[in-house]
């Protein structure tokens, strides 16, 4: 690898001048800057995060920003936050896991104002589609810190970088997915959201209600507010008010509850039901038959390179390109090994 010597005397100037500039200290000639711009292009110089922090005795402050609540998925993605954020350590790297209200756009602002005040270098955050959201990314920015949204994202915003799946296109592949269950047969989609508010999730319902148009058709939406208790009430009515229902696409959380309701359906003759995220119910659900395929956004793959993207802007090694996480598409016969409890090693 090569190192901060070697660039400088590609360059032609002091150690110091090419540690000035490297660590964007300021007091360096355009002209020798530029030299060592170059320099450390044409030798690919990558700057070492924990040595540069250990000499300035500085620690890197990052914030993940998760919605609170019930939801199993956002759960797994904040344990996944937390690992990450003890191995980070080692390389004076600290990676704080903050919660705010889902679906709360006062709240989340309210939040990265306070952590700007608090001086961190990056933030991740689930997007939001409210103009305030957007208004302080922009401030956050200006003040120089680092912005990735996950998840779901703040298009026209000034984010750094967007890290998820293409949601638009997962609701696409499940409309695909219910028409071929039905077979070129008639059919009724209960479509159930967390919000509609929520970008990532009417994103979801647009693909859906692109590929299945003219085929099928959509019952009123559900708002389930990501909560199983609101989710099993409102599509237990439905199904009860209309027979006509032949499939559920869930594009959000809450999913429990939609479970529990198929359980107590009586007979074979169920809808397809097709929704987001392998956690621990809906594995079980899978695994018994009570569901047919699950989308899982592969928050493993999400969280590591919110992690990398965040060192990325912290070290300053140019702006993040991130093409879009392919999903994975779980039926009853491909699911992964169960993971096992951290603590009691049981399969979860």
């Amino acid at each position: 690898m090569p190192t901060l010597s070697d660039v400088a005397r590609l360059a032609g100037v002091s150690y110091a001048t090419a540690d000035r500039v490297v660590n964007a200290r300021g007091g360096v000639a355009e002209k020798s800057a530029r030299r060592v711009r170059t320099a450390i292009q044409e030798l690919g110089y990558v700057r070492n995060v924990a040595a540069a922090n250990l000499s300035q005795g500085r620690l890197y402050r990052f914030a993940a920003i998760l919605p609170d609540g019930s939801n199993a998925f956002f759960d797994r993605m904040r344990t996944l936050f937390e690992n990450a954020a003890s191995g980070l350590l080692v390389d004076r790297v600290e990676l704080a896991v903050e919660a705010v209200a889902a679906f709360d756009p006062a709240a989340l602002n309210r939040r990265l104002q306070a952590l700007a005040d608090d001086g961190v270098d990056g933030i991740a955050i689930v997007g939001s589609d409210a103009a305030e959201v957007a208004d302080a990314i922009s401030a956050l920015r200006e003040r120089g810190v680092g912005i990735i949204t996950l998840v779901s994202d703040v298009p026209g915003s000034d984010r750094d970088a967007y890290v998820g799946i293409d949601n638009a296109i997962a609701g696409r592949t499940a409309g695909r997915l219910i028409l071929l269950a039905h077979g070129g047969r008639a059919g009724r989609i209960l479509p159930v959201v967390g919000a509609l508010s929520a970008r990532d999730h009417a994103e979801r319902l647009a693909g859906l209600r692109e590929v299945v148009a003219g085929t099928l058709s959509l019952a009123p939406e559900i708002e389930g507010r990501d909560r199983h208790e609101v989710v099993e009430a409102q599509v237990s009515a439905a199904l009860a008010a209309d027979p006509a229902i032949t499939a559920i696409y869930s594009a959000g959380a809450g999913n429990a509850g939609l479970v529990r309701v198929i359980e107590a359906l009586e007979g074979d003759d169920r809808p397809v039901i097709v929704l987001h995220e392998l956690v621990p119910h809906t594995r079980r659900a899978l695994e018994a038959g009570h569901i047919d395929i699950v989308i899982d956004q592969r928050p493993e793959e999400g969280v590591a390179r919110v992690v990398e993207g965040l060192r990325q802007l912290a070290d300053r090694r140019g702006p993040i390109v991130a093409e879009p996480i392919v999903p994975s598409i779980y039926v009853r016969e491909n699911l992964p090994p169960a993971p096992n409890h951290p603590e009691t090693g049981k399969t979860i």
